[in-house]
């Protein structure tokens, strides 16, 4: 099953305030939902860098880790909720685990 990311309008809002993130964010988007993620070792396989917090959440270093992707993945049905979008600094002034 591949996946289902909710919702591609969230990364449009938010790289037309940031224009130099949107291939990295499209990249990101495109090779998400042509994903079969069944569990976090497939992640991690494939971005080395990424995060894992409680209650199946990720976070992704996007462009060089200047910006920050987190989304909470259900497994089971395929379907990536993102959580948060921000630069490095935004991603400091949040808890992770409860956004």
């Amino acid at each position: 099953m591949r996946l289902r990311v909710i919702s591609r309008k969230t990364l449009r809002d938010f790289y037309d305030q940031h224009a130099d993130c949107k291939p990295s964010f499209e990249a990101w988007f495109h090779e998400a939902e042509a994903s079969r993620w069944r569990g976090p070792q497939d992640i991690k396989n494939r971005y080395p860098s990424a995060d894992f917090l409680p209650g199946n959440r990720v976070v992704f270093n996007i462009k060089g880790n200047r910006y920050r992707l987190i989304v909470q993945i259900h497994y089971n049905t395929g379907v990536v909720f993102i959580r948060f979008i921000g630069t490095h600094a935004d991603y400091d002034k949040i808890d992770a685990t409860t956004i």
